[in-house]
């Protein structure tokens, strides 16, 4: 996907994307939050094959934010204070 030349992006992996992409896209300077999966072992699984963790694929969220007004910084310590590590 195309950027806007003021727009970064960061994906972030964190078990559950659906928690994760509602705490981000209420941040100032998230333009959008696209819900995906990344890794894995198999071609086009479908969700239930990933979610019963047979697949190897992290659930992801890509983040589009503008740097201008949220750092990359300020959306790791989202991240962090939001994710329970022993998740993929």
């Amino acid at each position: 996907m195309k950027t806007e030349k003021s727009e970064s992006i960061a994906t972030f992996g964190s078990g559950c994307f659906w928690c994760t992409e509602a705490v981000f896209e209420r941040l100032e300077g998230v333009d959008k939050v696209i819900s995906g999966f990344s890794g894995g072992t198999i071609k086009n699984p479908s969700y239930k094959e990933i979610t019963r963790g047979n697949t190897g694929h992290a659930e992801v969220c890509q983040i589009y934010y503008n740097p201008e007004i949220i750092s990359f910084k300020e959306l790791l310590d989202v991240f962090w204070n939001t994710h329970d590590p022993t998740t993929l």
